[in-house]
């Protein structure tokens, strides 16, 4: 059994083992991946065998599938892997501009367009050897920021979702209506009332997932009728140009907006809560310079950006 193994007798090269087993679903492939010999890999996985006391991978036909514990550990093998390569690149004084570190941010496509953007602009000018790794959240990961943001560096989110999280202020921003161009039922401005009776293509749409405007809009004793859910802020335009539709998106995105061609931005027309976006972080970054020089970089990026 597992427990058999105390964590001091572990190979941390069977993490790595894993890792690829997991992914490729195949012992050849994962020894070319690792640049192993198929022995050797067979030899790994026969030792994580014994210590889970389970199969791992089962054959299915001329596949391999992963075992229901294989499934559930390859939610947290790649998270793993992480923290410890960052644990062994960790260094006592580090130079950004001769660093190749990579670094790790979730966040909704408005986000990483807008501050995304603006760091790694500002990133390639003084540590051109930093990359980025810009990852489109969604609610599981929001859900189970904890974890995630143990393997990660950060994670864009407007203030209102998260709790129990250290953070770093970036931007306000608001929100605005994007209608057709030449939409008949619109004149110069939107009313309350159109809001009320014209249909609407939402963003997010669940108990968890949601925009604090939609909320607001309840609030004033309107229940939107929603034709379509789109997971994305950039594509909105898309499904409102040549239709009747309604859409909300954040000032920041309105020139993008108007950029996509055959859309008008309006404003609202009651006082919407501002959005403050801010950057979540896991506690154990605290103390690590390299994400201190992250955390400032991703504020002076964010200071660049118009306010809403």
């Amino acid at each position: 059994m597992a427990n058999q193994y105390p964590f001091s007798r572990l190979d941390l090269n069977l993490l790595v083992s894993l890792d690829a087993l997991l992914t490729e679903r195949s012992v050849t492939r994962a020894a070319e991946r690792l640049h192993l010999s198929q022995p050797a890999l067979s030899a790994s996985l026969a030792r994580l065998r014994r210590h889970f006391n389970d199969p791992i991978l089962a054959r299915s036909g001329n596949n391999y599938e992963l075992t229901p514990l294989a499934s559930r550990l390859s939610e947290h093998t790649a998270a793993a892997l992480d923290a410890a390569r960052r644990v062994f690149e960790s260094q006592a004084e580090w130079d950004p501009s001769k660093s190749t570190r990579e670094f790790t941010i979730y966040g909704s496509d408005y986000s990483l367009a807008t501050t995304g953007r603006q760091l790694a602009v500002r990133a390639a000018e003084r540590a051109p050897g930093v990359r980025f790794r810009f990852l489109v959240h969604n609610e599981q990961i929001v859900e189970d920021a904890v974890a995630r943001l143990r393997g990660a560096d950060g994670l864009f989110m407007p203030h209102g979702f998260l709790t129990d999280l250290p953070y770093t202020d970036l931007w306000s921003d608001t929100w605005v209506i994007v209608a057709d161009k030449n939409h008949p039922g619109l004149k110069d401005h939107v009313t309350l009332d159109d809001i009320a009776r014209l249909p609407w293509v939402f963003t997010y749409q669940s108990r968890s997932a949601f925009t604090s405007v939609t909320r607001q809009i309840q609030q004033l004793g309107i229940e939107p009728r929603v034709e379509a859910v789109v997971e994305s802020f950039l594509v909105l335009p898309m499904f409102v140009a040549g239709t009747d539709r309604l859409a909300l998106i954040q000032a920041g995105l309105a020139e993008y907006a108007r950029s996509t061609g055959g859309v008008s931005v309006y404003d609202l027309p009651f006082d919407a809560t501002p959005i403050l976006n801010a950057m979540w972080w896991h506690p154990v970054h605290r103390r690590d310079p390299e994400h201190e020089w992250l955390r400032n970089l991703v504020a002076e990026a964010a200071r660049e950006l118009p306010t809403g």
